[in-house]
C-alpha cells in the first residue's frame, strides 16, 4: 500500500465533509497507483480538477505516486 498526505482546495473541500476545509488527511491506495487513480478512489469529478500537485510539483494524472508523497488537488478558480 502507498499511504499519502492528500490536501483538497476551494470547492473540492466539499468532496470529504469529514476532513476540515483546508486540512490534509492521510490516504492509502494500492502500490503503483497514479494521481488519476487518487482523483477516482476520492470520488472527484474530472471536470472538477484544474491541477494536482505532487510534492509541491504540478504533474500531470497519470503521475506514478510514491508512499509518504504529499498531494494537493485544485479545481478551476475564477474571479472578477
Amino acid at each position: 500500500m502507498t499511504r499519502l498526505r492528500v490536501k483538497l482546495f476551494a470547492t473540492l473541500a466539499q468532496c470529504r465533509p469529514d476532513v476540515p476545509a483546508g486540512s490534509s488527511f492521510a490516504f492509502e491506495l494500492p502500490a503503483g497507483a497514479s494521481v488519476s487513480d487518487l482523483t477516482q478512489r476520492l470520488g472527484l469529478p474530472p471536470g472538477a480538477i484544474k491541477i494536482v500537485f505532487v510534492n509541491g510539483r504540478a504533474r500531470p494524472l497519470d503521475w506514478p505516486l510514491q508512499p509518504d508523497d504529499e498531494v494537493g488537488i485544485f479545481p478551476p478558480i475564477g474571479g472578477g
